[in-house]
C-alpha cells in the first residue's frame, strides 16, 4: 500500500511512517496542503493521510480540492488525522469527503482498523462489512 501523508509536524510523519512501516505500506510525505496536491497530481496514492491545522491551506480546503478533482483520484480513500476537539469536526470532516477521523495521538492499532474498514468497504463494492 502506497499511503500519502499530509502533515506539517516532522515529528507525527515520522510517528506514522514508522506505524506504517509495521504493515509494509510505503509512506510519502507532504508538509503542507498545497504540496499534498501538487504529490496528488504527479503519482498515485492507495490512501491519503491529512492534517487539518496547516499553515496555509487547510485539511478540509484540501479534501474540497481532491474531492472535486476530475478523475479517479477525486475517489482516494482519506483518512484524517487531527488533534483539533471540536464538536462537530468529524461531521465537517465527513461532509468535506472523508471517510474516517482519527484523534491524535494515534494509536497504531486504530490507524490499521480504520485503514481495514476502509478497505473492506471498498472491496465489497462501497458497502462497510
Amino acid at each position: 500500500m502506497n499511503v500519502l501523508f499530509i502533515e506539517d509536524d516532522r515529528m507525527n510523519r515520522r510517528v506514522v511512517r514508522d506505524m506504517l512501516d509495521v504493515a509494509g505500506a510505503t509512506m510519502a510525505e507532504a508538509e503542507s496542503a498545497e504540496a499534498g496536491l501538487a504529490a496528488l497530481d504527479t503519482q498515485t496514492f492507495d490512501m491519503l493521510l491529512v492534517d487539518l491545522r496547516m499553515p496555509g491551506m487547510d485539511g478540509i480546503t484540501a479534501i474540497e480540492h481532491i474531492r472535486a478533482r476530475g478523475d479517479a483520484k477525486a475517489n482516494v480513500p482519506i483518512i484524517v488525522i487531527t488533534a483539533d476537539t471540536a464538536l462537530d469536526l468529524r461531521e465537517r470532516c465527513i461532509a468535506a469527503g472523508a471517510d474516517e477521523v482519527l484523534f491524535k495521538p494515534v494509536a497504531m492499532d486504530a490507524l490499521f482498523e480504520a485503514m481495514g474498514r476502509i478497505l473492506a468497504r471498498d472491496a465489497d463494492g462501497g458497502m462497510i462489512v
